[in-house]
């Protein structure tokens, strides 16, 4: 079979664009290398929804970004995605810092973002308390916000799916070969996928599969920035999300609640040759501190449950690519996908697909297209006498697996069964949160291998955590 598209890359923006391209007739093929979807930079940043005060004026970020809010909102709720308003501070402390935030505000104004503006760093403590008494003071964002990145990737997927488009995972791209007008696509295992079209949506290997098509124009910055999670505990020690001055690396350390109750800090930013660099390391970590510290005192480490890195892609210029190739036909790369890229996802979406519209690419709608899905979260949200009642009809919805987040083997079992189907332990708990709390796994993980066994007919020794390489399990005794 000749694909119309074939999308290489399942993290966000590759999970968005075939879900606005599913709106069409048109057979789709989504490439992802690794063994689930959204396993980049979309499960491994800072979940925000970033107000767009900060890019320059005239760029596509500044466009995506303004536009990407409100229907980034809106896809979240047709999703049944955790999203929340809580609304975003940029502290200064000191002279100089004020004069960026005006510089922001001015940005802000020329963006066209609402519900923002400047006040006192007394006026900033009356919301937040827990801020440090070394801020002057503070530009408010009110429409930024937060959301669980990899929740959103996943449903984005799952929902692209379920209105016709293919997944294949563990298609790690070795060669591009263009045969006339058709791309065939070879993968390092040696299985094969044929074209017409290609939408670039690699990440931080988005050059790579640019030059494996011809196209050696783009080339990437790998940008690592580590982060540690903390308990629930910890979880109100701010209701905004907090953030000092930008810097061309980034929007810096920030302290921020996560829209499942825990308190998130970080991330650095440091180059790095490779997307494969995740490692966290001590000097890092104590960077993070050091920073975070300087917009709130109160943050208790003692409560950090786990740390992770993730590693953003962008270019020199700092801008966007969403466009036609110049040097390849049917080549359409969108990279540099960078902050605020999960909030632009939706937008960027839509303005590749107009792109591609414009390109020659002919479009027919779909009659049956519906871009809602079920609310894979309905137990959780329950009253205790509504779970009671719900766990008469299925008893497995009152038997507890994930003690720390409170997580059902009925939950579980519906989650596996759900397209993107989750193939391994991380996929389950990017799905439900089983073993993302405080103790990690240390109790629920040989059940999950259980279940995953039993629903997949995977058996037990070749159950991995993350795919490849990942086996938990050395054999039978």
């Amino acid at each position: 079979m000749v694909y119309d598209i074939a999308i290489i890359g399942a993290g966000v923006i590759g999970a968005f664009t075939a879900r606005e391209l599913s709106k069409y007739n048109l057979n789709i093929l989504l490439i992802e290398k690794e063994n689930d979807v959204s396993c980049g930079a979309s499960k491994a940043n800072s979940g925000i929804v970033h107000g767009g005060f900060d890019p320059d004026p005239d760029t596509l970020k500044a466009l995506m970004n303004s536009r990407g809010v409100p229907l980034l909102y809106e896809a979240a709720e047709k999703l049944k995605v955790p999203i929340l308003n809580n609304g975003s501070f940029v502290c200064a402390f000191d002279s100089e810092g004020e004069k960026e935030l005006d510089a922001l505000h001015e940005r802000a104004i020329k963006n066209n973002i609402p519900q923002v503006e400047i006040i006192s760093g007394d006026k900033a403590r009356e919301e937040e308390p827990a801020l440090s008494e070394k801020i002057t003071k503070v530009l408010v964002s009110r429409t930024a916000g937060i959301i669980s990145p990899y929740e959103l990737c996943i449903a984005a997927v799952g929902n692209a799916m379920k209105n016709g488009v293919e997944l294949r995972r563990n298609f790690e791209v070795a060669h591009i070969d263009k045969n006339d007008s058709i791309f065939v696509i070879s993968s390092v295992e040696g299985e094969r996928a044929e074209a017409k079209r290609i939408i670039n949506c690699a990440g931080c290997l988005s050059g790579k599969i640019a030059s494996l098509c011809g196209d050696d124009s783009i080339e990437i910055i790998a940008r690592k920035g580590e982060y540690m999670l903390l308990d629930k505990t910890e979880g109100n020690l701010v209701k905004h999300t907090i953030f000092q001055i930008p810097t061309k690396s980034g929007k810096g350390v920030l302290v921020t609640p996560t829209v499942h109750g825990n308190l998130l800090v970080g991330p650095t930013a440091e180059a790095v040759d490779s997307p494969e660099f995740t490692d966290t390391t001590a000097q890092g970590l104590e960077t993070i501190k050091r920073k975070a510290g300087l917009s709130s005192e109160k943050v208790d480490y003692r409560a950090v449950i786990t740390s992770f890195t993730g590693v953003r892609a962008s270019i020199s210029s700092g801008d966007f690519i969403i466009e036609p190739s110049k040097k390849v036909d049917g080549l359409f790369n969108i990279a540099a996908i960078d902050s605020p890229g999960l909030t632009s996802c939706v937008a960027i979406a839509q303005y590749a697909v107009d792109e591609l519209k414009s390109d020659g690419l002919e479009l027919i709608a779909k009659q049956n297209w519906d871009g809602e899905m079920d609310d894979p979260n309905f137990f959780s949200k329950m009253s205790t006498d509504e779970k009671n009642e719900f766990i008469k009809k299925n008893s497995l919805y009152g038997k507890m697996v994930c003690r720390c987040e409170q997580v059902t083997e009925g939950e579980i079992r519906a989650a596996i069964r759900r397209e993107p189907r989750p193939c391994d332990i991380d996929g389950i708990k990017r799905r439900t949160r089983s073993s993302m709390g405080r103790c990690q796994g240390g109790f629920c993980v040989p059940t999950l291998m259980r279940i995953l066994s039993e629903e997949t007919g995977i058996p037990m020794e070749q159950i991995t955590k993350k795919g490849k390489a990942s086996e938990i399990l050395s054999g039978k005794l």
